[in-house]
C-alpha cells in the first residue's frame, strides 16, 4: 500500500532506543521509553500560507529528526508501527548521521 501525507503532515518510522546505558546495564522492554527520534518516510506537499500559496516543508523523507514524546498519531500501514504529525510537533533535523535501517518494536 502507497501512503502519501496532505498538506503539512510527515509519516515517522521510530528508530530503536539504545539498550544499554553508557555504564553497560542493559535495559528490558518493558522499562524501555519509546524513542524521540526517527526517520522520516514519507512529506506532504506544504501548507498553505494566507495567500493560498504552497509553502514547502523544511523535512524530505530520509531525514532523521527528533519529535516530542507525546507527538503524532500511532498507526499501522503494511504491519509496520508508523507516525503521522505535523511539520510543527518535529523539534529539529539531526544532520551528520545518516537514519538507521532499524525500526522500533
Amino acid at each position: 500500500m502507497k501512503f502519501r501525507p496532505l498538506h503539512d503532515r510527515v509519516v515517522i518510522r521510530r528508530l530503536d532506543a539504545e539498550e544499554k546505558t553508557v555504564g553497560g546495564i542493559i535495559i528490558p522492554d518493558t522499562a524501555q521509553e519509546k524513542p524521540m527520534e526517527g526517520e522520516v518516510v514519507a512529506a506532504g506537499p506544504g501548507a498553505r500560507n494566507e495567500q493560498g500559496q504552497i509553502v514547502n516543508l523544511e523535512v524530505k523523507a530520509g531525514d532523521r529528526i527528533l519529535f516530542g514524546k507525546w507527538s503524532g498519531t500511532e498507526v499501522k500501514l503494511d504491519g509496520e508501527e508508523l507516525l503521522i504529525m505535523k511539520e510543527s510537533d518535529i523539534m529539529g533535523i539531526i544532520e551528520g548521521i545518516p537514519a538507521a535501517k532499524k525500526k522500533a518494536a
